[in-house]
């Protein structure tokens, strides 16, 4: 049975690949993963926000030092940064000497600047590829969709102007015309196309008035989503395309590849069922494939997407329409 795939032009023997997560801050664990059959990992996100942390500590203590007085080129305060950019290139290259696998470095940013070049450090650290999260909330009312987009189109284009190494976007499902975004990322050079970030859940404390955070496990039931955007963008972008989120069954798994999707990252099936999870999830893609006389995923890949089905309408409007009307019928009887 053939389950290679190719993603990003890094050919793997599978689709399972570890998503950005905690799961890759232990060597221990992550060699764990890699004996169980990992393809490739995705290390967690470098923030924006911890480099420019970083970027600033080093002016406040150095170059404001600097300028006090003269015997001050002798005298360096090392600055107490918080765990950042230097400590996650040290991981990386930890990663790296630990696993046979590709290893994926992970950028999450908002803004065009000056980070962009660490992914050319994250390179030269000797991961295999950079995940390009870019994720803006869009809560200033003055700005319109048009601007965040170019924004992050230009990101992109900045980022692999850095870098000679493929370059994934990882997106959010927040676009009002979330096909012509992604043929723009497309456009712009993106390798892969990543569906979709999974968010923090947002409550508020009203006896303490704080607003309190939580990140919930995904479920099966977050798959569909994703699958519709898969879906709709395989055959018609060059890029590689992948699905973070949703996971967690080999049927799982199947629906994905039949989508389009080149690469299944798992995050939370790995986290409730730990590293061997992934052997069980390819000895039942096998076991299915074999049943039904697939030999290969690739011959399988994307039978399902927007451009192979003969009725495309079932992912859309039409269909939601009617299902919501036979749901109301059913209440009434």
């Amino acid at each position: 049975m053939n389950l290679t795939t190719k993603y990003m032009g890094i050919h793997l023997p599978h689709p399972l690949i570890v998503g950005a997560s905690p799961l890759s801050d232990d060597l221990d664990l992550v060699k764990q993963l890699e004996d169980a059959g990992a393809a490739a990992f995705v290390l967690r996100s470098l923030y924006e926000e911890e480099i420019t942390d970083e970027q600033m500590a080093d002016y406040f203590f150095s170059e404001s030092y600097g300028d006090s007085f003269a015997e001050a080129s002798s005298y360096a305060p090392e600055p107490q940064l918080p765990p950042g950019p230097q400590e996650y290139l040290e991981h990386l290259h930890r990663v790296k000497n630990t696993v046979n696998v590709p290893v994926i470095a992970s950028l999450n940013g908002s803004t065009p600047g000056g980070w962009t070049s660490y992914a050319r450090l994250m390179e030269e650290a000797g991961a295999n590829a950079i995940e390009l999260h870019i994720y803006h909330s869009a809560s200033d009312p003055a700005r319109t969709s048009a601007e965040v987009e170019s924004e992050m189109v230009q990101m992109v284009s900045e980022v692999k102007k850095n870098v000679k190494i493929p370059v994934a976007v990882k997106l959010s499902a927040l676009f009002t015309s979330f096909a012509n975004f992604a043929s723009q990322l497309d456009a712009a050079g993106a390798d892969a196309i990543v569906l979709f970030t999974r968010f923090h859940k947002i409550d508020i404390d009203i006896i303490e008035l704080e607003v309190v955070r939580r990140l919930e496990l995904s479920s099966s039931a977050d798959l569909d989503l994703r699958l519709r955007g898969i879906a709709l963008l395989a055959g018609r972008v060059k890029a590689s395309l992948a699905i973070t989120g949703g996971v967690h069954t080999a049927t799982d798994v199947i629906k994905g590849n039949m989508a389009g999707a080149h690469a299944i990252q798992l995050v939370s099936a790995l986290l409730r069922n730990g590293p061997t999870h992934i052997r069980t999830l390819l000895n039942g893609v096998e076991a299915w494939m074999e049943e039904n006389e697939w030999n290969s995923l690739e011959e399988m890949r994307g039978n399902m997407s927007f451009q192979k089905i003969p009725n495309p309408a079932a992912y859309e409007r039409q269909t939601f329409r009617k299902m919501f009307q036979q749901h109301a019928a059913s209440l009434l009887r």
